[in-house]
């Protein structure tokens, strides 16, 4: 264990964190952890149950819940969003501009739920697509990231079925959950997800005691330097957010992977068919690719990200690697991250999960990308 408090100490010393928390654990318990560094330079130290916003991190949650809904025949994964909720019928395709005015036409084919749980649905994020960042400009559409009802006015940027692009598709999914069940997001998941795999602190509206206890958000300078941004998110938001929402701790973020590494049960609790995990490990492309890394259209929010140059796919909810990397994770693990610079990796091949969290913008910085490396490198070195 001397060994990963080494690196998260280094980590801090070398300005590449200001603090976090880490965990790394098997299907029959916690292998290590720890909070690190402090919520602000010299300030108070981070506990091993310190609360993170861990934005996409929320999207394998609430991916799990539709599946819940799948296995008791709620709702059928290839359905269109529209059966469920009738208004998507209306959804166009951005397909450029007439000078400020956004030229939109008819989809080629109405998506689906299973394409909302892989990212083939159309649905983009304007941070991440130059189209989209136009159209918020010039209608005036709030940003996703206030989380409010507006996001589901915006266009798709695609035909549905033919482009693997990330955006608000699982924002979309967990308003079918809302359709179908007629509770919040938040209420179906703490009573269907987290209340059964004991996940206390998980939540989208933390109340004021966790709302003053939250580490400050952190911007990366050109200088290297992390200095708090004053970014906050909106509490009480005016949805929940399925596609980045929720607040969490480690300890809480690990029972939810240690049950998909168990094949959907924890403690004596099931919470998902072993078909269904299977699902979401399981390449759900067909003949669509995965592109070579994705380009920001904001600086501020995420740098741009490459994809490593192995065989990779998506399953539902999760990215995966079609291939071992050496020292690292086994083909068919799954990963995904947060937008606050939040990782996490769940390796079914050789029992291992682990997340490391922090509260820092812009996405996939390199000093913490590289910290969430080495750990993972530790994990398998000691086990």
């Amino acid at each position: 264990m001397t060994n990963f408090d080494e690196i998260f100490a280094g980590a801090v010393a070398s300005g590449a964190h200001v603090g976090g928390a880490a965990i790394a654990a098997t299907a029959d318990g916690v292998l290590y952890e720890a909070g690190f560094g402090s919520k602000v330079a010299g300030g108070e130290p981070i506990p091993a149950d310190q609360l993170f916003r861990i934005a996409s991190m929320t999207k394998a949650m609430v991916t799990a819940g539709v599946l819940q809904l799948a296995e008791g025949g709620r709702l059928n994964l290839d359905d269109e969003i529209a059966s469920v909720i009738p208004e998507a019928a209306d959804l166009q395709v951005l397909d450029g501009f007439d000078g400020d005015t956004p030229i939109l036409r008819a989809p080629a084919s109405a998506p689906t739920i299973r394409q909302l749980l892989n990212h083939t649905a159309g649905f983009g994020y304007a941070f991440l697509n130059d189209d989209l960042a136009r159209y918020h400009e010039v209608t005036g559409t709030p940003s996703v990231l206030l989380f409010t009802r507006s996001m589901f006015d915006l266009p798709l940027v695609n035909d549905p079925g033919t482009v693997w692009e990330y955006g608000i598709s699982v924002d979309w999914a967990g308003r079918v959950i809302e359709r179908v069940t007629g509770q919040s997001l938040g209420d179906y998941l703490a009573e269907n997800l987290w209340g059964p795999l004991g996940m206390t602190h998980t939540t989208f509206d933390p109340d004021e005691s966790a709302q003053q206890s939250l580490m400050p958000m952190h911007s990366r300078l050109p200088d290297g330097s992390l200095v708090p941004n004053g970014v906050e998110l909106p509490i009480p938001p005016e949805i929940h957010s399925g596609g980045g929402g929720s607040y969490s701790t480690v300890g809480d973020y690990a029972r939810f992977m240690r049950a998909l590494l168990r094949g959907g049960e924890l403690d004596g609790t099931r919470v998902l068919s072993e078909a269904s995990v299977d699902l979401m490990f399981t390449d759900s492309l067909g003949d669509i690719s995965l592109p070579t890394g994705i380009k920001s259209s904001d600086p501020a929010l995420s740098n741009n990200v490459d994809f490593p140059p192995v065989p990779q796919g998506f399953g539902l909810g999760l990215h995966l690697f079609n291939v071992d990397l050496p020292g690292l994770r086994k083909a068919g693990s799954g990963d995904w991250s947060g937008l606050t610079n939040c990782y996490y990796w769940i390796d079914r091949a050789s029992g291992v999960c682990g997340a490391v969290l922090t509260q820092v913008l812009p996405y996939f910085d390199e000093g913490i990308v590289g910290t969430a490396l080495g750990f993972e490198a530790a994990v398998y070195a000691q086990s």
